[in-house]
């Protein structure tokens, strides 16, 4: 796993200079700072030396070995689609130092109501701002990493992970023997959809283009769909659950391919709208359900330690493994990002800070 992408020159600090070289009792620590919003990531990240955080009763303190990328990131370093500055992630500018949200690490410190951890425990989970060398976190938002897996791969998962679990096991209600057709299956949450699904004992269709169907099916998928060449609602089949993951179909289609009384859960959408971005469909989906025998859904998931609890236990029994795609160093998070930005991405983005 190595990069792909040369190292992003940052002219504020020496690159040479790795975040580990420096004394550990030093209370400053390197972190990707955002000022503003916008779409070139070289644009609007800049790598400095900056304070850090301080922490509350319920919070740790973890210092960060791996940070992961995913379209969520963007969306965060974009401030688009604006609904999401009404949301409370800053409307003018952004709340957090930068957007990275998923982390793997070692708890440093401890806040006194923080008695679920202790310094030098192994985490992952969410937080704001973990493209640093430390982060803030809340004890709600993190467990033990899993201990068959590296602080790259535990960092891959919290979000993505999170929300592919309960878009299978909480809104499709996915059990054994029930077709479920995932749409983006070879993306951050797709990847793991797929491998959640089929160890929940579904019969999984994966949709993708064709230079990641080899993906999907390593991931276990039962069947790919190449969606540059063929289309999934020609009704030739029908499935009782259809997970959209990042997708654009209109609804029709989607019901199109879905049996009379099954599940449709839209997890996003990715369109050019600056304010709705692909919401106004689910808010379609949402109004048209009551009035049809299917069930049309959306979601927001909800981050939370017991869910990572139950990822970790299908982690450690090799039920669920992260597909990271490419490693890079903390000094090139924008180009990583841009590298999710272009599309390039199968399976996971990972930081490490090694």
């Amino acid at each position: 796993m190595t990069s792909k992408n040369e190292a992003t020159k940052i002219p504020t600090l020496d690159d040479s200079v790795e975040p580990t070289s420096r004394p550990v009792h030093a209370q400053t620590m390197k972190a990707f700072v955002q000022d503003e919003y916008g779409t070139a990531p070289d644009e609007v990240l800049r790598l400095a030396e900056i304070d850090r955080p301080t922490i509350g009763d319920d919070e740790v303190l973890v210092h960060v070995r791996a940070a992961s990328v995913d379209r969520g990131t963007c969306h965060l370093m974009t401030g688009l689609p604006k609904l999401m500055r009404i949301m409370g992630f800053g409307f003018r500018r952004p709340k957090a130092a930068n957007p990275g949200r998923c982390l793997a690490g070692t708890i440093e410190a401890v806040g006194k109501n923080a008695t679920e951890f202790k310094p030098g425990d192994e985490v992952y989970g969410t937080c704001d701002g973990s493209f640093a060398e430390y982060a803030r976190a809340h004890v709600g938002l993190l467990a033990l990493k899993p201990t068959n897996l590296s602080f790259e791969e535990a960092a891959a998962i919290p979000i993505s992970g999170v929300a592919a679990l309960q878009g299978v096991r909480d809104h499709a209600q996915v059990q054994p023997g029930v077709r479920v057709l995932i749409i983006g299956a070879s993306g951050g949450v797709g990847t793991f959809a797929v491998q959640i699904a089929k160890a929940f004992g579904a019969e999984v269709t994966g949709v993708c283009s064709t230079a990641k169907m080899d993906l999907v099916r390593d991931l276990g998928a039962d069947h790919v769909v190449d969606y540059t060449r063929d289309d999934f609602a020609d009704g030739e089949q029908r499935y009782d659950a259809i997970l959209d993951i990042g997708g654009n179909s209109c609804l029709s289609d989607l019901r199109r391919a879905l049996t009379p009384g099954g599940r449709l859960v839209i997890v996003g959408g990715e369109t050019d709208g600056r304010w709705l971005g692909g919401f106004d469909r689910q808010v379609r989906a949402m109004m048209l359900s009551p009035l049809v025998s299917q069930k049309l859904g959306i979601f927001g998931a909800k981050e939370n330690s017991a869910d990572l609890v139950v990822l970790r236990d299908l982690l450690e029994t090799g039920k669920v493994a992260p597909a990271i795609d490419v490693t890079y160093p903390l000094r090139e998070a924008a180009a990583a990002i841009r590298y999710v930005q272009e599309g390039n991405a199968r399976g996971k983005i990972v930081i490490t800070l090694r």
